[in-house]
Parts: C-alpha cells; sequence; structure tokens
C-alpha cells in the first residue's frame, strides 16, 4: 500500500493537508485495488474472488459511486 499511494511516501508533493482528503484518497485506492485490479495471482479482482461482484469493474464505473 506504502508504495502504491504517493500520500504515504516522503518527500513529495502528493501530501494530503487534510485528515478527511487522505481518507477519501485512501478509500479510493482501496476501492481500486479491490474492484478493478486483476491481480496476477488470482486472474481475477478480490471483489470477484469473494463474490461481492460478478465482473471486474471499469474506472469508470468506481468513478461514477463518487458523490460531487
Amino acid at each position: 500500500m506504502r508504495m502504491s499511494i504517493r500520500r504515504f511516501t516522503r518527500l513529495t508533493n502528493a501530501f494530503s493537508k487534510k485528515v478527511e482528503n487522505h481518507a477519501a484518497a485512501v478509500a479510493l485506492w482501496f476501492a481500486y485495488y479491490n474492484f478493478c485490479r486483476v491481480h496476477q495471482t488470482l486472474r481475477v479482482t478480490p471483489a470477484i474472488e469473494a463474490g461481492i461482484s460478478g465482473h471486474a469493474w471499469e474506472i469508470d464505473e468506481l468513478v461514477g459511486l463518487l458523490s460531487n
């Protein structure tokens, strides 16, 4: 997780000034990791493997869930 989210690395411009923004960035990364990203060892997403979803989500589907 630390290697994938730039907000966790030191000395970058991608840090979060607000805790709310940091929490939102982490939640978005977890949703992408579990619903969109096909894992090499599973050959499917973790959500499909767990029976939560029937297909690998596209980024558009994930962004569509975000509230304005």
